[in-house]
């Protein structure tokens, strides 16, 4: 059973997180907050205009019954009295407003006639309107008070006698005290009390004859009926909200099913075909462009994005699959010439198991399957040994053609008996007469003679050799350089002779060693190189050359290897070794 590549959703994680789902959550969710928004401002403006009508009918009733007042009564004598008596007396007298002994001090008023014509005036303005009471009284500061003059109310629960007074907010004493009344339009105060619940007051004053307010007119609305009618507007505002939202989510859901949902569905179930229908190898292409989605939004844009890819990652593929099998094939070709270029250097090892008057050591570790360095070593004769350290611009296949070419044409020269002076002059001719490319190889050939040890050699480009004579120490052998071949043709070489003990060795080398490159960029250079070959100068060829490629490997580390590392180590052991 083929593994999964991503998890899939259960149904219930597809019901509960579906886009189907979220938004119905979101439309339910953005239309209370909206809602609740337009509930909060129109309760505000409803409550506000009820209060305004009530305060309106509350100031209109006071007003008229002031009116009436001023032209059928004088309550200026009435004011008085009442107010006098009151500040007459001391607070502790006042103290129990409903004290028998208290009211005693303002009885004589209730047999006044203008007293019962003011009673009268004002009872009818109450029983012919919606106001809750209508009476006549006087604020007072300090302590905050209002301070009944008459009260037409029957109701012995809530009705006041002449003189009697009640605790008021300070707020609603100064309101009525401190207002420039030429330049009131209408003064009310609503507030929260006890006794009476929500209420509000609203009046007009009475003046003297000297322009002083003696007492105030005022009417109380209660506003009980404005919250009930808040609360039954509440209950069907969001009784109508609930309804409206869960039919516009249930109208928007549908609808977004339609156009969104449902495509979007079509598009991963048609996904999921075209990777089972991969897995199982069939060969389809039309995936995608046979759901026929026609939203014309982005849910269509990408239906016709998913067909035009299903058609491109087909071609991809097959263009894939042949790449891959091209590379392949050059992985097999470059792997057959890695193995003849091995084969075309020597390789077997003791190269000369017969040969007791030298020993010699080589080896090439390319930077890509096939490289451009190679060395080469082999018998002129019985008394002289060529040796060769070569280093080709370039790498990969065009190196190792390169390589091959040069190979050839420097073991010819030799075996025919030329020296390495007029070996490279000659292989340089050779190579610029036919260089399209204009590649150029860098060389080191050397003969030494076996019998007396004296080595002659040329240099064109290649790096310098080091020569470690018996009980001494690898030093470098600065021998005068000539061009490379390949880069100009007619370039003279000079040759020059060194001049090997028993018991010398010899280190040729390309640039890939000293210029080995660490993770940080620092080179493996020629000190280290030094120090490394003086760590083992006693040791045969082979240890040499598998010290050196352990410390330039050390050094470098993870960092990619960027040129050919190639190397061969000769010990000259002399002639009379190689006797019996």
């Amino acid at each position: 059973m083929p593994e999964k590549s991503i998890r899939e959703m259960s149904v219930v994680e597809r019901r509960h997180y579906s886009l189907q789902a979220r938004v119905f959550r979101a439309t339910l969710a953005g239309s209370l907050v909206l809602g609740l928004i337009a509930l909060l401002i129109g309760l505000g403006l409803y409550t506000t205009a009820l209060i305004n009508q009530y305060t309106s009918e509350a100031f209109l009733q006071s007003k008229n019954a002031a009116s009436i007042l001023k032209r059928v009564v004088n309550v200026e004598p009435l004011a008085d009295f009442v107010m006098s008596t009151y500040g007459g007396l001391s607070e502790e007298e006042r103290a129990e407003p409903d004290d028998g002994e208290y009211c005693a001090h303002f009885g004589s008023l209730q047999d006044s006639a203008d007293f019962q014509s003011v009673l009268g005036i004002l009872r009818d303005f109450r029983e012919t309107s919606d106001v809750s009471d209508i009476y006549m009284a006087m604020y007072t500061l300090e302590p905050s008070r209002l301070v009944y003059i008459a009260d037409p109310d029957e109701d012995p629960s809530t009705t006041f006698a002449p003189g009697q007074w009640e605790t008021v907010e300070e707020k609603e004493s100064r309101r009525f005290l401190e207002q420039e009344w030429d330049k009131a339009e209408m003064l009310s105060d609503v507030s929260m009390t006890k006794r009476y619940g929500w209420i509000c007051t609203a009046g007009v004053p009475v003046f003297n004859d000297e322009g002083e307010v003696i007492a105030f007119v005022l009417a109380d609305i209660t506003l009980n009926e404005v919250a009930k009618g808040m609360r039954l507007f509440l209950f069907q505002y969001i009784l109508a909200m609930l309804i409206a939202v869960n039919a516009v989510g249930l109208l928007l859901s549908r609808r977004m099913r339609k156009t969104l949902v449902d495509p979007i569905n079509d598009i991963a179930e048609t996904a999921q075909d075209y990777v089972r229908d991969k897995r199982a190898g069939v060969k389809v292409t039309d995936h995608f462009s046979m759901l026929n989605i026609r939203t014309g939004d982005e849910i269509e844009n990408l239906s016709l994005v998913m067909a035009d890819m299903e058609r491109d990652l087909s071609e991809y593929e097959e263009n894939l699959t042949t790449a891959v099998k091209d590379q392949e094939r050059i992985h097999t070709e470059l792997s057959l010439a890695k193995r003849i270029q091995a084969a075309m250097l020597p390789s077997v090892f003791p190269a000369f198991p017969d040969r007791r008057d030298f020993d010699i050591y080589a080896s090439m570790a390319p930077a890509k399957e096939v490289g451009g360095d190679f060395y080469d070593f082999y018998l002129i004769d019985e008394d002289h040994l060529a040796m060769a350290m070569a280093d080709v611009s370039g790498k990969g296949i065009p190196a190792a053609l390169f390589m091959v070419i040069a190979k050839a044409l420097m073991k010819n020269h030799a075996v025919a008996g030329i020296g390495p002076k007029e070996l490279l002059e000659k292989l340089n001719r050779q190579i610029c007469s036919n260089n399209p490319e204009e590649m150029f190889v860098t060389v080191w050939f050397g003969i030494l003679d076996l019998r007396s040890g004296t080595l002659t050699a040329a240099n064109a480009g290649h790096e310098y050799p080091f020569l470690r004579q018996p009980g001494g120490a690898f030093e470098v052998i600065k021998d005068k350089h000539g061009f490379v071949l390949g880069g100009m043709d007619e370039v003279s070489y000079q040759e020059y002779t060194l001049q090997l003990q028993p018991g010398a060795r010899l280190f040729l080398y390309t640039d890939g060693v000293p210029e080995a490159t660490s993770a940080s960029q620092e080179l493996f250079g020629m000190d280290r190189m030094a120090a490394v070959l003086n760590e083992v100068c006693d040791r045969s060829p082979q240890e040499i050359l598998s010290r050196v490629h352990s410390a330039v490997d050390l050094f470098v580390g993870s960092a990619p290897q960027f040129d050919d590392l190639t190397m061969l180590c000769l010990e000259y052991r002399g002639p009379e070794t190689g006797k019996d």
